[in-house]
């Protein structure tokens, strides 16, 4: 069966604003019903609604020539022979599988909805994290409500990426992964994609699988990285112990091949918007097939997350002689990691929390999370504490030398390369004494800041 030759895309997000650069003879329109996030997406000055290194050029280069913006969805979904259905899949927060369980609301309305307008057949590519078999669920929605002679075939084609890295990911993609139904019309709109991004990546990194296989290598992909996170951050709690250097721990483990040095990098904690939740579905998938062993295993995978930013937290306060109540502390970083403006499961907001029950003063600075962002993260981390009491205690700040003016304590959060580059001299002598840093990240050089006069505590070094 031939396969049909894509020209008109319709999506959701930057992804496809790759495509559009990658592939010039394609039109490519990404929608979104918020008005607002669509005139950033067009600005003259690419003020671009979210943060991602080497986007802005991306946009520069595609934007009015095959790669346009629009809140008209249903002529974008009309007009397309390629849908990607891009939408949010949070963790449910009540009803069945609350706290586990993805909800698939957004997935499903933006099923229906393409099934309403589309008076021609299409390919709708599930682009959104989902659980195993969500295509099924697509396809059975589209063809209870196509028109005559419309047909749609369903394809799975997760992403792989990493925020702050993400542009370049896309460049050089280690695999893209299309998940079919294993019939011709199914190999066949597997073939339509795959030839869109044969467009810039090599054949042999394309990889045609069936559905449920592609649905659950992203989330297998997910578990097994957030697993090494864990276990490494599991391995510092033994190196504060004991005496070891978890950097010299991971450095000897990562020169066998069979492991390897990355994601072996200690920290406070691992967040974003997938790996916590990713887990979580994976948790609910094995509760759900009555595997309960399986679903605990990966359970504790996001539970060693949670003591590891306990145990950061509980340091934190026996180190500052068992008490910080009505001292200063300075949070250098809120986003989950450095390079973007995701606060998702950061594990700034967890410590802050803590910092705040401790009835400490908090100064934050992060360079790219915008400040209602950071107030509304922490109102929802305490629904019960009133947003003037949170503003009492904690300060959003310009710099992080402003951040650190008067403190006690430096905590570093987030792994923003400008930390690295403070004049710690300056903001010793802006500290009150003794002066604590709490490095989180494995970013500053300790003795060079032990010589300075700094009280220095570091994640897996006693």
């Amino acid at each position: 069966m031939a396969s049909v030759k894509v020209t008109k895309i319709c999506c959701r997000g930057p992804t496809c604003a790759v495509i559009a650069l990658k592939c010039p003879d394609i039109t490519v329109t990404i929608v979104d019903l918020n008005q607002a996030r669509v005139d950033a997406w067009n600005s003259p000055d690419f003020k671009l609604p979210i943060y991602e290194p080497g986007l802005e050029e991306v946009v520069r280069e595609a934007r009015g020539r095959n790669l346009f913006f629009s809140t008209d969805v249903d002529k974008g979904i009309e007009e397309a022979d390629l849908i990607f259905v891009s939408v949010n899949t949070p963790t449910k927060k009540s009803g069945v599988g609350a706290g586990f369980a993805a909800d698939l609301n957004y997935v499903e309305l933006a099923t229906r909805r393409i099934a309403s307008v589309a008076k021609t057949s299409k390919i709708v590519v599930e682009k959104s994290t989902v659980p195993c078999r969500t295509a099924e669920s697509m396809r059975t929605i589209l063809e209870a409500n196509s028109k005559p002679g419309c047909r749609f075939d369903i394809l799975s084609n997760p992403e792989f990426l990493a925020e702050g890295t993400a542009i370049s990911d896309l460049f050089s993609p280690d695999r893209v992964l299309i998940g079919s139904l294993q019939t011709p019309e199914g190999i066949s709109a597997c073939q339509s994609l795959a030839e869109v991004y044969a467009n810039w990546v090599p054949k042999e990194r394309i990889l045609t699988v069936g559905l449920w296989s592609s649905e659950l290598s992203k989330l297998a992909a997910n578990a097994m990285l957030a697993q090494r996170i864990s276990s490494i951050n599991a391995l510092s709690a033994i190196c504060e112990a004991t005496g070891a250097n978890i950097d010299e721990v991971a450095h000897a483990i990562g020169y066998d091949t069979r492991i390897g040095p990355k994601f072996l990098k200690a920290s406070v904690g691992f967040g974003g918007s997938c790996f916590q939740k990713d887990i979580l579905n994976l948790v609910y998938l094995s509760e759900s097939l009555h595997l309960p062993e399986v679903a605990a295993y990966w359970r504790q995978v996001v539970e060693m997350n949670e003591h590891q930013k306990r145990r950061f937290s509980k340091r934190v306060v026996d180190t500052m002689f068992n008490t910080i109540t009505g001292k200063r502390i300075a949070v250098l970083g809120f986003a989950f990691k450095a390079d973007t403006g995701d606060t998702r499961e950061s594990a700034a907001i967890t410590l802050i929390r803590d910092f705040q029950s401790e009835k400490a003063y908090v100064n934050i600075y992060d360079p790219q999370v915008p400040h209602d962002q950071i107030w509304t993260d922490l109102a929802e981390a305490s629904p019960l504490v009133p947003v003037e009491s949170i503003q009492k205690q904690v300060r959003i700040c310009s710099s992080a030398m402003e951040a650190c003016q008067d403190a006690e304590a430096v905590v570093i959060a987030t792994e923003w390369k400008e930390f690295n580059d403070i004049d710690w001299e300056q903001v010793y002598s802006r500290m009150n004494k003794p002066a604590f840093v709490f490095d989180g990240r494995l970013l500053v050089d300790a003795e060079k800041l032990r010589k300075i006069g700094f009280q220095v505590t570091t994640i897996g070094r006693p």
